[in-house]
């Protein structure tokens, strides 16, 4: 087996949401194997800490706040990843934001912000990470990471599993009209993970409930999202495009 094509050493990546959760344990994930990563997301305290982290196991690390709402911003954070790194290989549209309200009560401007959020971000990243990996005439992969809401649908969280659904839409669609340029773009579709904040949020029995769901009866951890996402930006996933991947732990359907 060839070994270095499952390789990310030197690629550079850009990482959504890599100041917390998922995202924060991709970055170090990819750090680790020896790529060169752009952390970013609104909260610059959250990033520095990650880089911070990054850098001292010997990673190379840089951050860019960035509203993934605003077309120019992430413009800008595509452009701060070619700065510091010369190029862009890989983008990670990790970003994401839910809110729970059921449909009768929620109102437009929270609709809005959440779709904004979930679909509109993913959109204005995508565009931005291709448009660079056209101009500097190489091929680039793109991995979006949506919801097992965004299968079944999510009672009490309208936006949230709309908008993922989007993206997995968005991932077939674009990995069509950009196949000619040789970018890849897929999507992981994740079930529980267990983070920091979920450490605050849930209760032991709760998790116990939602671990009880999987066919593994356990909950994933960030790392585990990191791995399939090595494989998807490394030249082993070179056929790969346009594939929508549940990493879920899998479901328990035993009656």
């Amino acid at each position: 087996m060839n070994s270095a094509k499952f390789s990310v050493e030197g690629k550079v990546a850009i990482i959504t949401g890599g100041g917390t959760g998922v995202g924060a344990g991709i970055a170090r994930e990819f750090a680790r194997a020896g790529a060169r990563v752009l952390i970013a997301s609104r909260k610059a305290e959250n990033l520095a800490m990650v880089r911070d982290q990054v850098r001292a196991e010997g990673g190379v690390c840089e951050y860019q706040v960035c509203d993934v709402r605003d077309a120019a911003a992430v413009d800008e954070m595509v452009a701060a990843a070619v700065r510091h790194f010369g190029r862009l290989d890989v983008i990670i549209n990790n970003h994401g934001a839910s809110l729970k309200i059921p449909s009768l009560e929620l109102s437009p401007n929270a609709w809005r912000a959440i779709v904004a959020v979930n679909l509109d971000g993913v959109f204005f990243c995508s565009r931005a990470a291709a448009r660079q990996f056209i101009a500097q005439k190489s091929p680039g992969s793109i991995i979006n990471i949506s919801s097992e809401a965004s299968l079944t649908g999510f009672a009490i969280y309208p936006p949230y599993a709309a908008a993922k659904a989007g993206v997995n839409n968005l991932t077939r669609t674009q990995s069509a009209e950009w196949a000619r340029y040789g970018i890849r773009v897929n999507c992981l579709v994740l079930g529980p993970i267990e983070t920091p904040a979920w450490e605050l949020l849930l209760d032991e029995e709760t998790k116990h409930r939602m671990a009880a769901t999987r066919a593994l009866k356990r909950l994933g951890t960030p790392q585990e999202i990191a791995y399939p996402c090595i494989f998807l930006a490394s030249d082993a996933s070179s056929y790969i495009t346009g594939a929508v991947i549940e990493v879920s732990g899998g479901v328990d359907t035993t009656p």
